[in-house]
């Protein structure tokens, strides 16, 4: 296989995670940003949004001689968006480079003359410093390749959507043909909907604050009405809403879900909530000839728009087979656990194992702070040691800088947190460290952190 050369300024297709090959341009990094360690990389920016990522070299192709084989494989409506703003910035460089009045290619000494670049134009393959722009013609130099102009960075259009880890080497997703309803864009619903839209889903979408809607009407999403118009309309639709109580007022309030079930309609629970609402939400669907399925995720919003979640699904294991390009779309993996229910215990003990861990994280800090010791030392020692993980590092770095923007809300985490103790007293249980640690969250939200992430129960401990 023949070594391809890639250099900045480079169109290539970027492997985005999940997502489909997406083009983009090899472009320099910032200066405060590290290169990853390991493999090599290049720094590129996606057209068609507002991200960069790192990519390693090995999930990186040549945009043209590519071009062909990634529009047949690839349908979505952002993609094409992609692929359009593409073509339209190589008509800009094309007029750009028809402006220039100098002979390439470039001699040794152009390349090593003092005089700035313009800051209007570019070089693809690389801004080389020094270049020396003269109305004469150059000579030819062996040493150096043709370069072509192009507009700035600035130049290249942009709307919104979210790279997956660069660095996973997944393949194309081909969407169902299903129609999917989607109710509550919250923090984890809106990135799920995203990532559906991008690989191509065709979603319909409803939330309580209308509002919240227009973003995804705007990528391609239809608008429902109604929870019961959104069922009625859609083969699969799921829902993501706070607890138990918005969960079966959902499915059994006015104009409700359960009103637009018809036999055979499937519904899919994906909010964390108890397994006896969970069984309840089952028997009404079914009784109504609806296939049910409950899949919470495990995860965060930054995982929910990288589509990295978890996802545990129990209940009718046919509506999980038909979700499988769904959950492919949302999530790095998923796991089919028995009868309805079982996916709600299994999410409410890992959300009570990650809230416990929080919280002594957060007591650990501040003791170290009393006891006269360096917080970002006591950091730096357990990410070194067997503890060392992702999570932990963010939300010990986010708590160090006073940055509480919620990934996972306060309220949400104590509420898991009491639900599971409760799970523990249904079957005599004993939690006790999961209730020590649930009394300080609720002071966290005495102390009005509820909306704030599950970090900000650090606050619980300085006040």
């Amino acid at each position: 296989m023949a070594t391809v050369h890639l250099r900045i300024g480079d169109l290539v297709w970027g492997k985005l995670g999940r997502y489909p090959p997406w083009p983009g341009k090899i472009v320099s990094p910032p200066k405060d940003l590290k290169k990853p360690r390991g493999k090599k990389c290049f720094f590129v920016k996606f057209f068609g949004t507002e991200d960069h990522a790192w990519i390693k070299v090995e999930q990186l192709k040549p945009y043209h001689p590519h071009k062909e084989e990634m529009i047949k494989i690839n349908k979505g409506k952002r993609f094409q968006q992609a692929v359009d703003a593409v073509e339209e910035f190589l008509k800009k460089a094309k007029g750009k480079e028809q402006l220039v009045t100098h002979v390439l290619p470039l001699t040794h000494k152009d390349l090593t003359d003092t005089d700035p670049e313009p800051s209007s134009v570019r070089l693809i393959g690389g801004a080389v410093p020094g270049f020396k722009w003269e109305n004469n013609p150059v000579k030819d130099d062996p040493h150096f390749h043709h370069f072509l102009l192009s507009q700035s960075e600035k130049d290249t259009g942009s709307t919104s959507i979210q790279a997956a880890d660069s660095t996973a080497i997944n393949g194309s997703i081909i969407p169902t043909d299903k129609r999917i309803g989607f109710l509550g864009l919250g923090l984890m619903g809106s990135g799920i909907v995203s990532n559906l839209l991008k690989m191509g889903h065709v979603v319909m979408v409803w939330n309580r604050t209308a509002e919240k809607c227009d973003l995804f009407i705007q990528e391609g999403a239809r608008l429902g009405r109604t929870p019961a118009e959104v069922v009625s309309m859609c083969d699969i639709t799921f829902s993501c809403v706070s607890d138990p109580r918005a969960a079966r007022d959902l499915v059994l309030g006015p104009s409700g879900v359960l009103q637009g079930i018809r036999p055979g309609k499937c519904y899919v629970e994906m909010s964390t909530i108890d397994p006896e609402t969970i069984t309840e939400l089952s028997q009404v669907i079914t009784s109504r000839g609806g296939r049910f399925l409950e899949a919470p995720v495990s995860g965060s919003q930054q995982l929910s728009n990288d589509g990295m979640l978890v996802i545990l699904a129990a209940g009718d294991r046919t509506v999980y087979e038909d979700c499988s390009s769904c959950f492919q779309a949302m999530g790095k993996t998923s796991f089919f656990l028995g009868e309805a229910g079982n996916a709600a215990k299994m999410m409410l003990i890992l959300n009570m194992v990650q809230g416990s861990f929080m919280a002594t994280i957060a007591e650990g800090l501040t003791l170290a702070q009393a006891t006269g010791q360096s917080q970002q030392t006591f950091l730096d020692i357990l990410c070194q040691g067997q503890m060392a993980s992702t999570f932990l590092d963010q939300k010990c770095q986010n708590i160090l800088q006073g940055n509480f923007k919620p990934d996972y809300y306060l309220k949400h985490i104590q509420k898991d947190l009491r639900l599971a103790i409760a799970m523990g007293d249904s079957v005599n249980h004993p939690t006790p460290m999961a209730a020590a640690a649930n009394e300080v969250y609720k002071r966290a939200k005495a102390l009005d952190q509820s909306d704030n992430d599950m970090s900000a129960v650090y606050r619980a401990y300085i006040h």
